[in-house]
């Protein structure tokens, strides 16, 4: 088995579903270690500190990506988020593999410092059961909801960056397809050279 742990890194637009395919992956993968994301945004209800989100102050931020220890980090709607450069060093060096989700921006990022990683787009249907499935959280002003579509088009976007795509048209498949993915990844040659290794050796 290969040594070195790879980040597997999943995105999507508001709407696509990504924060609960995400969670399902973890629940079905526990092995795969998870970097909680850092962001200067207030708690949403039923939000806990350290599990869904590290929330930091401003200042806190900006001291971090000032002293380097951010590996992306990105602003979305006045609020900063992104994930320490330590968390991943520290679980890809002991060989665990990690999952991560974040913004395209983030991504690009971390594609830059881990070219080797895998990188999943998720995709809801279609533009008109996007645009259904924000409109139905009934939270959102239409100012808000015109800055999210456009959001949305903006991160499609950039989809053509990533390894993988997946469309969220049915969730138990998407979450399968996700899963399908992180497996085959593990199963790249250049991950299993010390095994190759030792029966070259017999």
């Amino acid at each position: 088995m290969s040594n070195q742990g790879q980040i597997i890194v999943l995105s999507g637009p508001p709407g696509a579903g990504k924060s609960t395919i995400a969670e399902r992956v973890r629940a079905e993968m526990p092995e795969l270690a998870y970097s909680v994301s850092l962001t200067t945004r207030d708690p949403r209800p039923g939000e806990v500190d350290g599990k869904d989100y590290h929330f930091v102050s401003q200042e806190e931020f900006q001291r971090r990506i000032a002293a380097g220890e951010m590996a992306e980090y990105e602003e979305i709607f006045g609020n900063l988020y992104g994930t320490s450069e330590k968390v991943i060093r520290q679980a890809l060096a002991q060989g665990h593999d990690l999952f991560l989700d974040t913004d395209v921006n983030g991504a690009e990022q971390l594609k830059k410092r881990f070219p080797e990683g895998v990188f999943v787009f998720l995709l809801p249907p279609s533009p008109k059961i996007l645009e259904e499935r924000l409109r139905g959280r009934g939270t959102e002003e239409e100012d808000n909801l015109r800055q999210r579509l456009d959001r949305v088009r903006y991160e499609v976007g950039k989809a053509g960056n990533y390894t993988h795509l997946v469309v969220n048209d049915d969730l138990d498949k998407a979450v399968d397809e996700v899963k399908a993915i992180i497996t085959a990844a593990r199963r790249r040659t250049e991950r299993h050279q010390q095994l190759l290794a030792e029966f070259l050796a017999l």
